[in-house]
């Protein structure tokens, strides 16, 4: 405290355990440090930086980026290899420089009250200086734009805002701003990438190993959020195969399974299968939905934000690594979005070749199966809505003439196709972000680090770097990733097409132990008030998902959707401050 500022910090140690890594952290008398995430490749930036003469009293990456600001300014920002959200206090120029790393997988909002300037890594740490806590005049937006609103600096609460990802800035007090400038677009960086496909196929395992291993550097126990599925199963075979490293974490044997016995969630199969192939033992944990009812105002507290699921598996599982003395887990997050993992991103394949008819009846065939879907009858044969090879092709026709009209999307089209560039959209505007933010609040509710080596950027921009063919490729979606690992996971594992997201089985839940504490909610008077809902078709879209015996999934996802928004209201919007 200086007068001018005062920086707090709650540490979760990872690196140099000892009080030489407590926050804030002071560098040559100047610098002081308040710092949420970890930059991976601190012992290489640390080596070089001793070699420029500075010198280090822990062994902390901390200790590094101050260093590395010292000596470079912001152009240390695109040496780091991490995740970061980070403010720098110059004790001599009296400014404040914040960033944010170049995906945002940490957050960073901000708010101006009257002459203060205020930051924080959750909204919450905000509240307690605005005048008034209310929902922004954005809700409705963000609420309608779920997957949206996380890369707009519109937030939920009036008076906050986010910091964007791939942003730094210097902070103006007297003028009330921030000045923001971009230092990362990985659209600047694509690359050319072997021609040969076994050849892309072992660079893809080369970057993604050191990516893994990179991660596996950590003073305390680390772990896997395992699911059974490609991408996490991915990243837990890759820790088997670096065990051997003398530079890594050793404990690495902790694979955590949050299990939905009789559901469609449920991934218990496969997940045995990996871990009895390496020879690890896993961790079960059955998610019991009366402990979510239980949990669910201070689970939505700690979460904050709107989605289409509710948080109470996801913290479960990580509390769970937390029992057993996990701090740190590598999890597969990010590889969908790089390479296809979505089923429904194909159709832009078939956009690029309209033409080619047994590969839109491929794409057809794999996305079924991606979904699962047995019966013929529950899917359309369509593209965009159109049925039929004639109509996709007097469709797509139109399109590829029309595409000069899209101005907006030349640059990305013309140097990643369609297909990269809707996935370029998705990893970088819509759904991954939104992911990102979640398994943040996931995973630090519980006090438990999630490092995602398919986040690692050099993997990233090899990605978009890489053509639509070594993505999908004989019918498979994530293709690269699957010829890559194929050597060294089960087959089960490695050419498995159906995907399950890690959800909350809510129809089961709402028809069953969850079912009373939701008819006691729509009777309440407080729902019945309630602005953020519309109670009469909340009441008819529950006692119908209730009455309907064949309910699916969905059904039970959009019962929650719809009551969401007063859950927010209830346990965020309006819960009290404490003192």
């Amino acid at each position: 405290e200086e007068g001018y500022i005062t920086l707090g910090h709650r540490r979760l140690a990872i690196l140099d355990l000892s009080d030489n890594g407590k926050q804030p952290m002071t560098y040559n008398n100047r610098w002081t440090i308040s710092f949420n995430g970890e930059i991976y490749n601190f012992i290489e930036l640390r080596n070089e930086l001793k070699q420029k003469g500075h010198r280090f009293t822990s062994n902390t990456d901390t200790e590094v980026i101050l260093a590395a600001y010292e000596e470079w300014g912001v152009n240390c920002l695109k040496k780091f290899n991490g995740m970061w959200a980070f403010a720098i206090w110059d004790k001599e120029t009296k400014k404040l420089f914040l960033s944010r790393d170049r995906f945002g997988v940490k957050p960073l909002f901000y708010a101006f009250v009257d002459d203060f300037f205020i930051f924080a890594s959750e909204m919450k740490a905000i509240f307690p200086f605005l005048k008034e806590r209310k929902a922004s005049e954005k809700f409705q937006w963000c609420l309608e734009h779920i997957y949206e609103y996380e890369t707009s600096d519109y937030t939920l609460i009036e008076g906050i805002k986010r910091f964007p990802a791939g942003h730094y800035g210097f902070v103006d007090t007297e003028k009330k701003k921030i000045n923001l400038i971009s230092y990362w677009n990985t659209i600047e960086h694509i690359q050319e990438v072997p021609s040969e496909y076994e050849e892309q196929s072992n660079k893809f395992r080369e970057l993604f190993f050191d990516a893994c291993k990179l991660r596996m550097r950590a003073d305390v126990k680390i772990g896997t959020a395992l699911s059974g599925g490609l991408d996490s199963s991915s990243v837990l075979t890759a820790l088997k195969y670096l065990s051997k490293d003398e530079t890594i974490a050793k404990d690495w044997q902790n694979a955590f399974v949050a299990i939905f016995p009789n559901t469609d969630l449920d991934e218990t199969y496969y997940a045995k299968i990996l871990t009895e192939k390496l020879n690890i033992k896993a961790f079960f944990q059955k998610i019991e939905p009366e402990n979510g009812i239980n949990q669910l105002d201070e689970y939505l507290w700690l979460f904050e934000e709107l989605y289409l699921t509710s948080p109470i598996p996801m913290i479960e599982i990580y509390k769970t690594m937390k029992k057993n003395n996990v701090s740190v887990s590598l999890d597969g997050h990010g590889a969908d979005e790089l390479l296809s993992g979505y089923g429904n991103s194909l159709f832009y394949i078939a956009k690029e070749n309209p033409f080619n008819y047994k590969l839109i009846q491929e794409i057809i065939k794999t996305h079924k199966e991606c979904k699962n879907i047995q019966d013929n009858k529950k899917i359309k044969y369509f593209i965009d809505g159109f049925e039929g090879r004639k109509n996709i092709i007097k469709h797509y026709l139109k399109e590829i003439l029309n595409l000069n009209a899209h101005k907006k999307e030349d640059l990305k089209s013309r140097k990643m196709g369609l297909f990269n560039t809707y996935l370029y959209e998705i990893f970088h505007k819509t759904i991954l972000p939104t992911l990102l933010r979640n398994y943040d609040r996931y995973s630090m509710a519980a006090s438990v680090e999630v490092r995602m080596p398919f986040m690692d950027y050099r993997l990233v921009t090899y990605c978009f770097s890489l053509p639509w063919q070594s993505k999908y490729r004989n019918g498979f979606t994530k293709a690269i990733l699957r010829d890559a690992m194929k050597n060294y996971m089960p087959p089960e594992i490695t050419w498995r097409k159906s995907k399950i997201g890690f959800g909350t089985p809510f129809t089961e839940w709402i028809r069953g132990a969850w079912k009373q504490y939701f008819l006691d909610t729509i009777a309440s008077t407080d729902f019945l008030n309630s602005s953020f809902v519309n109670s009469k078709i909340v009441k008819q879209k529950l006692e119908n998902l209730i009455n309907t015996p064949q309910a699916n999934f969905q059904l039970g996802q959009e019962m929650w959707k719809l009551i969401m928004p007063y859950f927010w209201e209830k346990f965020v919007l309006k819960r009290p401050l404490q003192k």
